[in-house]
């Protein structure tokens, strides 16, 4: 093999690589590795072990949105002073989990006809919402709302919130996995709370 060939070999090889490296790694130009949404559905602990047990689901933390104070705590937002609903941050794999499958996990495990309050937790920062961040999400909201309307499975109005995303505060740490950190306390609360009896009455069992 003489320079002139060995030297054609090499371009081609650095070429080749130089293709590789730009070649986007989910396969799908512009494909997100991740997406976040948004929900509200009473008491953060439950929803966050709720959207956790969603396959395709990446991570799930407990904050607050939808109000007009900065930065607010625990105990601002429990006490209804800053217009806040006790949220959940839920970051997904759209390869795996659709955020129609998302909504429908969402619908499953909230009460859609009682205004301001969540099974035992009663005030606005216990509404049920969601907050959707692009105009696809408001479409696809509305339409599963729609949905559930259409179905006549409820004789009440359906009155859980679709309203646009704002800033989303994470709880602060011991909020954070509580199910899992506490989980005599948080299955003491959740059953006397009534919130498993009161899911089944609505949906039927899942």
């Amino acid at each position: 093999m003489t320079t002139l060939q060995r030297v054609r070999i090499m371009a081609v090889g650095l070429a080749v690589c130089s293709a590789l490296a730009d070649w986007p790694s989910s396969g799908v130009q512009g494909a997100p590795a991740t997406a976040k949404a948004y929900f509200a559905g009473g008491c953060f602990w439950c929803m966050e072990e709720a959207f956790e047990k969603v396959d395709g689901v990446v991570a799930v933390v407990s904050g607050y949105m939808g109000g007009t104070v900065a930065n607010p705590t625990y105990e601002e937002v429990s006490a209804g002073r800053t217009g806040h609903a006790e949220s959940v941050e839920v970051t997904y794999n759209p390869s795996k989990v659709t955020y129609q499958k998302l909504l429908e996990a969402f619908w499953r495990n909230v009460d859609p006809v009682t205004p301001n309050a969540q099974f035992c937790d009663h005030g606005t920062q216990y509404r049920a919402a969601i907050f959707y961040s692009t105009d696809e999400e408001k479409r696809l909201a509305e339409d599963s709302k729609r949905a559930i309307e259409t179905s006549k499975r409820f004789s009440q109005p359906i009155v859980t919130q679709l309203v646009p995303a704002s800033t989303f505060y994470p709880a602060e740490e011991s909020h954070q996995d509580y199910y899992k950190k506490n989980p005599l306390r948080y299955k003491y609360y959740k059953y006397g709370c009534g919130r498993a009896q009161r899911l089944e009455s609505l949906w039927g069992k899942s």
